[in-house]
């Protein structure tokens, strides 16, 4: 269990680590209503996350790489929180665009990265 533990904690690191770097960049690269740098890191997540579970690699890799590192790497949270931040300034447009295509293509590359994680 201790070993659950600390893999899931250790890939937690490195994804919020990663998340919040990137992130950043993309948002100061790309300054906009939409939060491109979250979105941006969504999609990547999804698409990755959707790739790791469709090669099944065994429990110690999901555990590491996928509840840790892509738990903390994707964000929920702040989607939500930016949304709301969104919606408080009435940006609908940028609040439908964001939400609209958070979900459309995250689970669209989540499928897509499952389809070609079973082929490896």
């Amino acid at each position: 269990m201790w070993l659950n533990v600390a893999l899931v904690a250790a890939g937690g690191f490195a994804g919020a680590i990663l998340r919040y770097s990137l992130s950043k960049k993309i948002a100061e690269r790309f300054q906009s209503a939409v939060p491109y740098g979250t979105l941006t890191i969504n999609l990547t997540g999804s698409f990755l996350l959707g790739l790791l579970i469709g090669a099944n690699p065994g429990t110690a890799v999901l555990l590491l790489a996928g509840t840790g590192f892509m738990g903390a790497f994707t964000t929920f949270s702040t989607l939500k929180q930016e949304s709301v931040t969104l919606a408080r300034q009435s940006r609908y447009r940028a609040l439908i665009g964001y939400v609209g295509a958070t979900y459309l293509f995250g689970i669209g590359l989540s499928y897509i990265g499952y389809c070609i994680g079973r082929a490896l």
